[in-house]
């Protein structure tokens, strides 16, 4: 388990996992009233959260599955990706995807977070690369 540093702004308790095994933690919406959102809009929604996330992370925000399912709504730059050196605010891009308006309450659940180690990238800029059985195929080169 990974320690994290947070800073807690919102009216609300820290996020935390919701079963045993869950790999998110949901993420509130910190608004003074209700928003509603049309069909195809898109929002910026705060959490009052902020990281100080270990080198070598990052921080996932994913949607809910249930909010998609029942409202549809996404998060529109899924995943977006908090990086380990960013200090500001965590916030959530909405987007309304229904063909209804759909309301999102003060203190609703919008999104979750998903702790994530990656490796960083050194180049190694060569003239060809090594053959594979898939070769240059594109997306259903396979026949899957």
């Amino acid at each position: 388990m990974s320690q994290v540093k947070i800073i807690n702004k919102s009216p609300y308790p820290l996020p935390k996992y919701q079963s045993e095994h869950a790999a998110g933690l949901d993420l509130q919406a910190v608004l003074e009233e209700a928003v509603e959102l049309a069909p195809l809009e898109r929002i910026l929604l705060k959490t009052g959260l902020f990281l100080a996330l270990p080198p070598g992370t990052e921080a996932q925000v994913r949607p809910r599955s249930g909010l998609a399912l029942k409202k549809g709504l996404s998060v529109l730059n899924s995943p977006g990706t908090i990086d380990a050196d960013y200090r500001g605010e965590i916030g959530v891009i909405l987007v309304n995807l229904s063909n209804e308006a759909v309301s999102i309450a003060p203190g609703e659940r919008i999104a979750q977070l998903v702790l994530a180690r990656y490796e960083a990238i050194d180049w190694q800029e060569v003239s060809d690369l090594d053959e594979t059985d898939r070769g240059s195929g594109g997306f259903g080169s396979t026949g899957q």
